[in-house]
């Protein structure tokens, strides 16, 4: 068990168009569902609009199958000034359940925006969420 909160941000299944030569799931499919639960998480997390400006750590530890229903945990590590960092985990569900598979983990740094798209700062003082 980590840390993260256990109720993920995103649950998704893939379709047959994300599925690679392999017979695997496109790193690119998996790396976007990552960003749109790590934005969803900083994004209230900010209290407005954020977006994306850095992916610092990025690891692939399984690969993903067609049929596998895919959980995407997030939470935020670190607030700075105007950024945060947003540490995510996707989880494969296989075997109709039954299996619960680690494939893949990562760090995505975000900056707050204010209406003009400009960097702005974050309530260090609010709980991390």
């Amino acid at each position: 068990m980590t840390d993260f909160e256990r109720v993920p941000i995103l649950r998704v299944v893939p379709g047959p168009t994300d599925i690679n030569a392999n017979g695997h799931i496109f790193g690119g499919w998996v790396l976007s569902q990552m960003d749109i639960a790590a934005g969803i998480v900083a994004s209230r997390r900010a209290k407005g609009s954020v977006a994306t400006v850095a992916i610092e750590a990025m690891e692939f530890i399984a690969p993903i199958h067609l049929r596998d229903v895919i959980s995407v945990y997030a939470n935020v590590e670190h607030v700075g000034r105007t950024s945060m960092r947003v540490r995510i985990e996707v989880v494969a569900h296989r075997d109709l359940g039954q299996t619960e598979v680690k494939v893949t983990e990562g760090v995505f740094t975000f900056v707050a925006l204010d209406a003009n798209h400009r960097p702005r700062a974050v309530d260090a003082s609010a709980t991390i969420a």
